[in-house]
């Protein structure tokens, strides 16, 4: 059983090299129990890709979470600015 939600959704847009992307990310559980950490990613307003991780413990997919969101964060990932709908909306 997930102690709390872990959902994130981002962005990183750059008008001058014609970038707009989205990164997501959100640990549930599975039907056994265990913690899944699901991640999408791509052009915002396109399908992009998804990737899935299935952990025994929700400790470790927690772990993976927070090191992806630094990651992020450090390459320029942000919350959305304005209210439009995102890819898993």
């Amino acid at each position: 059983m997930i102690a709390q939600p872990y959902q994130l959704y981002v962005e990183r847009t750059d008008p001058t090299k014609n970038m707009a992307r989205y990164y997501a990310m959100s640990i549930e559980p599975t039907l056994f129990g265990e913690a899944c950490l699901t991640r999408r990613w791509g052009r915002i307003g396109a399908g992009g890709q998804k990737l899935v991780h299935h952990f025994r413990r929700e400790e470790e997919a927690v772990t993976l979470f927070l090191e992806l969101l630094r990651k992020k964060r450090s390459r320029g990932y942000r919350p959305r600015l304005h209210s439009r709908q995102g890819p898993l909306a």
